[in-house]
């Protein structure tokens, strides 16, 4: 069982010009008796309006009756509203994920109308603006857009009793919910009290008006009514896309509703057939509110087209509701033997053969919301549809041709949206119709192509039709050297001819050759179908080419220059054309280290004209910035400039100490690079320039290492920072006194040996470190002062040991009275008197310190210390 839910919103008659908040309606009558020798009848029009919208009904509307045949204007007929109502769903599927609300305002407007007999019958109509604006089946930019309702009379033409007619009338549910991309059903079915035969279509949705949308409160305008502007995926017989069908005995519509959540206007007409008679078609005007809502359910297109170039299908549940928790899917044969079964969400499978295959969806099993589904796949590549067009002119016919091609079957099914928006020749099953527009514009031109395997496609074309066929030269005028010819060339559909037809061949063609012997002007006359337009070109002759090149120049040598003439000429050819960027066209560009004399060669056929000019080139002022050089931080350094120009410029300046000579000091606050730039008079107007680098050196951060103690015999490793070079005094116990880490090494003991280093950088800067050396005779040990003041002072602030022959020290614990851990780290920080960032008390603390002594032997060693505050 497959669970099918939508919304309807229903589109009605309003005369007001702000009634784009009506959402529905339909026309409906009934023959009452004959009073007076005229036919009574009871009318009533129905309209709907969301509730809540802050709108007010017209009342009342106008209502007008015409000749079936003539459609002159019978009567207008002003109706107030009868009686009203409110109607609302209240208990959505619970399978529906984010139901909308539906509810709608109805309005009634009921009249009677006396008519005399005729034998043509009668048409009723009500106009209205606006639908609302945004219609998605509509062609895009197409805004607000009225509406049309109406109800045929039959006449006693048709049948006898026709003019005693009871109208069909529609009796499905206004309160439903539609999701989108979901599959759905939904009833136009209707009643019809004669016991008329009925058959349904999809058909036209009519305009508000005869040429436009709109009627501010105005009778309506007398029929033929034009349609909307279907968008070319839509159409009057297709208003939901390819994958909605109505049954034409039932009225039932079902399918897979769009993929984009919406509004879509749909009209229904159902033809009542009395002794094999059509005597009058009834119509039911929507709009389909297509809701971004999501359905618990398994929802598969009714078919699936393997029909243009693959035997693979992709499928997945069209359903993304998040209420799904499990998928199941089976894939049979025509003899329903099971091919493939899969769970997962989505499958891909690729058919053996061609044929119709078996598509089964279950989702849900033994759980809430659960559904199942099937569909079919038709499996024939090769299917390919497609149409030609000729007569491209409104009032004159257009010829659609279908070129579709198959592979399997034969193409035996077309159904053609034509783009017309008058009522009659929209539509077409015709394999090649023809159609004369009425208008001019744009036509969204569908076709659903089909063949005997039950295959189904789509193309769509816009199609521009015009008033007169559309005619595209390829030039309006041009010029020839007496004696020569020219080919002329136009663009269109149809049947050309020139005239005169004087110097030419082949003036029935699109492309004749003409050779007059004066200035002519050549008219072209396009004929499609009957359908005329006209032009012309303009062919002048002469016997020479005019010519005049620009006068001679001077550039810098190596610049470029556009080389400029003044000439009729067709061709071009410009020598030397080496230094050319192309040598064949009117106005090249020239780059030349070398003064040239360039000629240029202006053709028309058998004319030309040849000129000459002299580039000359002079070359740059010669510029030398010097070298580039480095200096120290708040160093100056001597730039050297030279030149074979006249006067010069350095930039920047703010940096010189007079940019007024070659050689100016610079005192840049960081690298800079200095443009030297040199002018002369000898005719460049252009500088030359050199530029030089001065590097600023940053400043030198010299580091000798930090003060330290060792053992008489413990070698100590030092590493000075900073710079490139080093020098080191005193060279008391160092391997090499020139080097950034020599190794010192000690025979007797010191209370401190104080080492000074320099420190170069690139430049030859120098700047110096310190370090301090005390050297203890023994063995290695470590040492803890036994008390210390953490005031913030500078002075003894810190607990840190002092080691002497020690590799590393690994850690510093410090535990108060109580055992309680009060520092544990890091020794070369040392503890600062705090845990956890809070001051400790005044006491006597027990500290530990392990170490690795410089033979490589472990050290231990624990003791007291005194904080004092």
């Amino acid at each position: 069982m497959t669970r099918y839910a939508f919304i309807i919103i229903l589109l009605g008659c309003f005369t007001s010009a702000r009634a784009s908040h009506i959402t529905g309606g339909e026309m409906y009558y009934s023959f009452i008796g004959v009073v007076n020798g005229e036919y009574q009848y009871t009318v009533t029009l129905k309209l709907l309006m969301r509730c809540n919208s802050g709108r007010q009904f017209n009342d009342p509307s106008i209502m007008s009756v015409f000749s079936k045949s003539t459609s002159s204007r019978v009567k207008d007929i002003p109706v107030n509203i009868s009686r009203r109502e409110t109607i609302q769903l209240t208990n959505p599927d619970k399978c529906i994920t984010n139901p909308p609300i539906v509810c709608y305002e109805v309005a009634y407007y009921e009249f009677t109308v006396s008519l005399p007999a005729s034998s043509d019958g009668y048409v009723v109509a009500c106009q209205v603006v606006y639908r609302v604006a945004g219609i998605n089946n509509l062609m895009n930019g197409y805004g607000n857009v009225g509406a049309t309702y109406t109800a045929e009379i039959p006449g006693s033409g048709l049948v006898g009793n026709g003019l005693q007619n009871k109208s069909a009338r529609f009796i499905g549910s206004d309160l439903v919910v539609t999701c989108a991309n979901s599959s759905f059903t939904y009833s136009f079915a209707a009643t019809d009290d004669d016991g008329d035969k009925l058959k349904y279509s999809f058909c036209n949705a009519y305009e508000g008006g005869s040429n436009s949308g709109a009627n501010t409160g105005n009778p309506a305008a007398p029929p033929p009514y034009h349609s909307v502007p279907y968008a070319s995926e839509y159409g009057s017989s297709s208003p939901l896309g390819s994958t909605v069908q109505i049954d034409p005995n039932t009225g039932l519509i079902t399918g897979l509703a769009p993929k984009y959540a919406g509004i879509y206007v749909v009209t229904v007409c159902v033809e009542e057939i009395r002794n094999n008679v059509v005597i009058a078609t009834q119509r039911k005007d929507i709009q389909l509110n297509i809701a971004p809502c999501t359905i618990a359910g398994a929802i598969l297109k009714p078919e699936y087209m393997l029909c243009r170039d693959t035997k693979t299908i992709n499928l997945s549940n069209l359903s993304t509701s998040p209420l799904i928790a499990s998928q199941y899917w089976e894939l049979s044969d025509a003899q329903r033997v099971v091919l493939f079964t899969s769970t997962s969400a989505t499958v891909s499978y690729a058919f053996p053969d061609t044929g119709i295959y078996n598509i089964k969806l279950v989702i849900n099993r033994g759980r809430d919301c659960s559904d199942s589904t099937t569909s079919i796949a038709r499996v024939y590549p090769g299917f390919v549809p497609g149409y030609t067009v000729n007569g491209i002119c409104f009032t004159k016919p257009t010829r659609f041709t279908d070129i579709s091609s198959t592979v399997y079957g034969q193409v035996n099914y077309w159904n053609w949206e034509l783009g017309e928006s008058s009522t009659l020749g929209n539509s077409s099953n015709q394999q090649n119709p023809v159609i004369t527009y009425s208008r001019m514009g744009v036509k969204p031109v569908r076709l659903i192509a089909g063949n005997s395997v039950g295959c189904r496609d789509t193309v769509s074309k816009q199609v521009a039709i015009f008033d007169k066929p559309p005619i595209t030269l390829r030039f309006r005028d041009t010029l020839i050297c007496v004696n020569d010819e020219v080919q002329l060339l136009a663009n269109g559909n149809g049947n050309f001819s020139w005239t005169p037809n004087s110097a030419i061949t082949n003036s029935n063609t699109a492309s004749p050759v003409v050779s007059p012997s004066l200035t002519t002007t050549y008219f072209v006359n396009l004929d499609d179908d009957g359908c005329l337009n006209r032009d012309s070109v303009k062919v002048r002759v002469t016997d020479h080419v005019t010519l005049q090149a620009m006068n001679d120049t001077t550039i810098c040598q190596g610049d470029a220059i556009q080389l400029r003439i003044a000439s009729d000429g067709f061709k071009y050819t410009w020598t030397p054309a080496l230094t050319l960027n192309n040598p064949l066209v009117k106005n090249p560009i020239a780059t030349t280290n070398i003064t040239t004399t360039y000629e240029v060669t202006a053709i028309i056929g058998g004319c030309l004209a040849q000129d000459q000019l002299m580039v000359t080139t002079i070359s740059y002022p010669l510029a030398n910035a010097g070298p580039d050089t480095t200096i120290c931080h708040n160093t100056v350094a001597r730039l050297h400039a030279g030149m074979d120009g006249k006067s010069f410029t350095w930039s920047p300046a703010s940096t010189l100490n007079n940019r007024n000579i070659l050689n100016p000091e610079a005192r840049p606050g960081k690298t800079t690079a200095y443009i030297f730039s040199a002018y002369d008079i000898r005719g460049c107007p252009k500088a030359g320039s050199d530029t030089v680098t001065v590097t600023v050196l940053p400043n030198i951060l010299p580091f000798a290492g930090n003060d330290t103690s060792v053992v008489i015999g413990q070698a100590l490793q030092l590493k000075a920072t900073g710079g490139v070079g080093y020098l080191w005094s005193p060279n008391t116990g160092l391997t090499a006194a020139n080097i950034a880490s020599p190794v010192a090494l000690y025979n007797e003991s010191s209370e401190g040996l104080k080492y000074k280093v320099l420190i170069y950088n690139e430049a030859g800067c120098v700047d110096s470190a310190f370090l301090r050396v005390r050297v203890f005779q023994g063995e290695p040990a470590v040492f803890v002062p036994n008390a210390f003041t953490p005031d913030g002072d500078g002075r003894n602030d810190v607990l840190r040991p002092i080691a002497a022959g020690i590799q590393r020290m690994d850690y510093l614990t410090v535990y108060n009275r109580w055992g309680q851990l009060v520092f544990g780290g890091n020794a070369n920080t040392g503890w600062d008197g705090r845990l956890s960032g809070r001051p400790q008390d005044s006491g006597v603390y027990v500290w530990v310190v392990k170490a690795l002594d410089y033979k490589g032997n472990p050290y231990l060693i624990r003791g007291t210390v005194m904080l004092i505050r």
